[in-house]
């Protein structure tokens, strides 16, 4: 290294240290300070939370003679449930326009033929255990009528999962079975009590 590039480090340092002593404390110190770090805007969730489901995953690869839109996600071989039947399922509602999602449920129960049309078309498709995705166009869901975060004329989309479903009999004998269950306590607290006086009869039509 030559001299001349040594006598000029020196001169830059010495002018760098001259600049420092002459300015004032606050300024050093506001110097020395760290930027503060850019805000993470990214990481910052929207109030209220609207999630979206991506456009990919609004679509379906097949349709039914209704015009009901269908993809199976998750093959099973369990039984189908009937119109009638009462299903147990997890599900995600979602507007087909733009992916927001106006509903979803964990094990949900209700009767297969109680919901929408292309919900209910869609239930009797699927094999118990099975995932599938329902397109369903406006006329097969509210029509022109608007339900809550559902505008009027919306094309919804939905993720189901059958986890379960019980026939109307089958229903039946469970509440037959739990009512049964309740009473029994009952009946043997008051096993010693004299037994209630008939009921008149009443008059026949």
């Amino acid at each position: 290294m030559s001299t001349t590039h040594c006598g000029l480090r020196r001169i830059a340092l010495t002018l760098s240290l001259i600049a420092c002593a002459a300015m004032p404390a606050s300024a050093l110190a506001q110097a020395a300070k760290p930027a503060p770090a850019p805000a993470a805007v990214a990481e910052i969730l929207p109030v209220p939370l609207n999630p979206v489901v991506p456009a990919a995953q609004r679509v379906c690869s097949a349709k039914t003679a209704s015009g009901l839109g269908t993809r199976m996600l998750r093959d099973a071989a369990g039984a189908k449930p009937g119109a009638s039947d009462y299903v147990l399922v997890n599900y995600i509602g979602y507007l087909a326009a733009d992916g927001t999602v106006f509903d979803q449920n964990v094990s949900q129960a209700f009767p297969a033929g109680g919901v929408i049309k292309g919900f209910s078309e869609g239930l009797q498709l699927m094999n118990k255990g099975s995932v599938w995705r329902f397109c369903i166009p406006a006329a097969l869901g509210y029509g022109e009528k608007a339900a809550g975060p559902i505008p009027a004329n919306a094309d919804l989309v939905f993720q189901v999962e059958l986890v379960d479903f019980k026939t109307e009999a089958e229903i039946a004998a469970m509440r037959a079975e739990a009512q049964k269950q309740a009473a029994q306590p009952s009946q043997g607290a008051d096993a010693d009590a004299p037994a209630p006086a008939p009921a008149p009869a009443k008059p026949k039509k």
